[in-house]
């Protein structure tokens, strides 16, 4: 197999046969061999039936229905485990991605890059401040703490190589951070610029609550790909500083006590740095016991701790 179109959906009923008939058209001028699979996602408006009825005119096409809306991190990770392609390709379901830019993705691919990851350089022109500039905001704050510089970590329109879509591990609302997962396994990334349309029926999934989820995520991504083989860095360090607080105001109110005849009975002073000391006691040994963890995790399943991407 060639390549593989992967595409989550979770209530896109409407969308479906459009989005199919363009699918169909781009991956035909391609002249590879191809496979389009559809991950619903738990779907409640018949989509699925709409499926089962594209799939009988479709050899190229495949379903998978998850047993309950998992989100569409789990949609996604589904379709790309599944998928038998040397290439992969996600796109949404919603008909905003155009699949048109998929052929200059998938020669990115061919020229050598591992992910190519979709920039929609034409979405939100018309609102700037409510929704193009907190989304800069958002994914400037993204490139900074994962140190991929990407214009448009949102964009679910990506082409990656075979090898390393089978090897995502994605949880959560990681869908959007894939290029820092993929960075962190040594792949080469490279951002294209592509179409962006209003859709066409339904309406957006996307909410405040996201924005919560999201930067938790982050925060998640930021540990896992720079510290999850090494916790005592980061738990051992701010206990060391808090640690070292503590016992520093410790000195200094005995000192006031004993010499100057200060009293501290009165001054909660006293009962913080004795906190500092404490929580800095026990930062310290949670980053002990995440180096144990961690020890475990990778030892007892054999996971190495790196990637290796080519051998002679």
């Amino acid at each position: 197999m060639d390549v593989s179109v992967v595409v989550p959906l979770f209530n896109e009923r409407d969308n479906l046969a459009p989005l199919h008939d363009e699918l169909h058209r781009v991956m035909q001028r391609l002249e590879r061999s191809y496979e389009l699979i559809f991950v619903d996602d738990g779907s409640t408006d018949g989509g699925v039936q709409v499926l089962r009825e594209i799939k009988t005119r479709d050899r190229h096409v495949r379903v998978m229905c998850l047993a309950r809306n998992s989100g569409q991190t789990a949609a996604l990770a589904c379709g790309l485990q599944h998928a038998a392609g040397a290439i992969v390709v996600a796109i949404d379901g919603d008909g905003e991605n155009d699949p048109a830019d998929i052929p200059r993705l998938i020669a990115k691919i061919d020229e050598g890059y591992d992910l190519a990851s979709g920039w929609r350089t034409e979405r939100w022109k018309a609102a700037t401040l409510s929704r193009r500039l907190p989304s800069i905001a958002a994914n400037a704050l993204i490139s900074r703490m994962t140190g991929v510089g990407l214009h448009d970590y949102g964009c679910t329109l990506k082409a990656y190589r075979g090898d390393l879509a089978r090897r995502l591990m994605l949880y959560g609302e990681m869908h959007r951070f894939v290029p820092a997962i993929a960075a962190e396994q040594g792949a080469r990334i490279v951002e294209v610029a592509v179409n962006f349309r209003p859709r066409r029926a339904g309406r957006s999934k996307y909410g405040p609550g996201r924005i919560v989820r999201t930067l938790l995520d982050l925060v998640t991504v930021k540990f896992l790909t720079g510290y999850s083989t090494r916790p005592i860095q980061v738990f051992g360090l701010i206990g060391l500083v808090m640690g070292a607080i503590g016992t520093l105001w410790t000195a200094i109110l005995v000192f006031e006590k004993v010499v100057l005849g200060s009293s501290l009975s009165r001054r909660p002073a006293l009962l913080l740095a004795i906190l500092l000391i404490v929580v800095g006691v026990q930062l310290v040994s949670i980053g002990l016991i995440g180096e144990m963890l961690a020890r475990t995790y990778h030892e007892s399943q054999g996971k190495p701790i790196y990637v290796i991407k080519e051998e002679f």
